[in-house]
């Protein structure tokens, strides 16, 4: 017990770096160890099996519960998740002009279904939304989890008793506590993960893909340190950088080592009652933008759909991967409810230039090796931002009201640590 008290009372930052070098080290060292590649496919299927669950339970709950009518923060937390996804994919489409990337390409991906255009790209986005609710939770569709749980949520509202109410709001807690409880376990799915991922590439990727991340995770952090503070400075004309750092710290850092923005919807959740935030916004703009704010996937379907054209000599006219951009923000905004996530719209991005699709999924294989690293700071730029913009229509409508914002922003009001 005393060693279990140990554990829990040190930073879990602190024990995800620890279980981090244990499994570089590990990887090194010896191969096939199936017991650590079994802690990592633990870890992640435990965060698969509950999000989905957690999601819809968190949004039924919040809107049976809420009030009456979403007020003007929850249009602007939209906005600023929409503009934010395509200033994201704009600017990747100008650094991969400026910074032109071509691929090493060997084996061909496979799967089942890649989109071939954006006409099918939001056709399958409504389909999937009307999907039947139990097969969209199984399957994780977060479109359609949301999309149904909206629905129950609202006929709840209007239909179901206090004591149904107060089911389902303990539901949701149970469900954020169990999530807590696999996050907290995160040491040892991670060493598990980084163990399985140095055995199997080693160091290699870092050589061979070096240019292609660096590109990828620069663009990623440019939007996270600069043009998402910039949206958020233009809203609430103060300085945003407190507030940038501290979802970074207390959001980022734990998405980016679980790799899920929606198994962080509790640490998302928790963070905005520390920010004093009205638990009646949060609870819906989180888990959605869970779903619609995809910074890090738009970046990633243009920098990859660019450099496939590269590599195959295909001229691309800045006018065309404008309108890439446009294709990729709508495209990021159905990532969740593609198998296989941003990665597998690559080939529909690609179709644009006239890319062959063997030479595309060819491309998804690519990012598969690097995803160790880019699916990482990707989930991190998507999660982080999800508090960041939701904090930011919350301060604005304080600021029209003439409450003081925390102290943190040059308010007078206390927050928690």
């Amino acid at each position: 017990m005393k060693l279990i008290e140990k554990y829990n009372s040190t930073s879990l930052i602190l024990r995800i770096v620890c279980g981090l070098v244990l499994g570089i080290v590990l990887g090194i060292l010896f191969k096939n160890v199936g017991v650590l590649t079994l802690l990592g496919n633990i870890f992640v299927g435990a965060l698969k099996a509950i999000a989905p669950v957690l999601v819809f339970a968190l949004v039924v709950s919040s809107l049976a519960q809420g009030n009456n009518k979403l007020d003007s923060r929850f249009g602007l937390v939209i906005a600023l998740y929409m503009i934010s996804t395509l200033l994201a994919s704009f600017f990747a489409v100008v650094m991969s002009f400026i910074f032109p990337q071509t691929l090493i390409l060997s084996e061909a991906a496979t799967a089942e279904s890649v989109p071939t255009g954006v006409g099918e790209v939001l056709s399958n986005l409504l389909v999937s939304m009307v999907s039947n609710p139990i097969g969209s939770i199984v399957s994780a569709n977060y479109i359609g989890i949301l999309f149904w749980a909206v629905i129950f949520g609202l006929a709840a509202k209007k239909l179901a008793g206090e004591s149904t109410k107060k089911m389902m709001e303990d539901l949701a807690n149970i469900l954020s506590t169990l999530v807590r409880w696999i996050i907290n376990l995160a040491p040892f799915g991670i060493m598990g993960l980084v163990y399985t991922n140095v055995s199997t590439n080693g160091l290699a990727i870092f050589k061979d893909y070096g240019k292609l991340l660096l590109l990828l995770v620069g663009c990623m952090l440019a939007v996270a340190l600069i043009i998402d503070p910039l949206l958020a400075a233009i809203v609430l004309k103060r300085n945003p950088y407190p507030l940038v750092f501290r979802c970074l710290k207390e959001s980022g850092v734990t998405a980016f080592f679980t790799r899920s923005s929606a198994a962080n919807i509790p640490v998302n959740m928790a963070l905005c009652e520390k920010l004093g935030m009205d638990k009646d916004m949060y609870a819906v703009s989180i888990p959605l933008g869970a779903t619609i704010n995809m910074d890090g996937a738009a970046i990633t379907i243009a920098v990859m759909s660019l450099a496939a054209a590269n590599t195959v000599g295909i001229k691309v006219s800045l006018a065309t991967a404008l309108i890439l951009a446009v294709i990729a923000t709508l495209a990021a905004c159905g990532t969740s409810g593609v198998a296989g996530g941003s990665l597998l719209l690559i080939p529909m991005a690609c179709s644009l230039f006239g890319v062959d699709p063997d030479v595309a999924m060819q491309v998804v294989a690519v990012g598969f090796v690097i995803g160790v690293v880019q699916d990482s700071v990707e989930t991190a730029l998507n999660s982080s931002g999800d508090v960041m913009f939701a904090a930011t229509a919350e301060y604005a409508k304080w600021l029209k009201e003439g409450k003081p914002l925390p102290k943190f922003l040059g308010g007078t009001m206390e927050t928690k640590v």
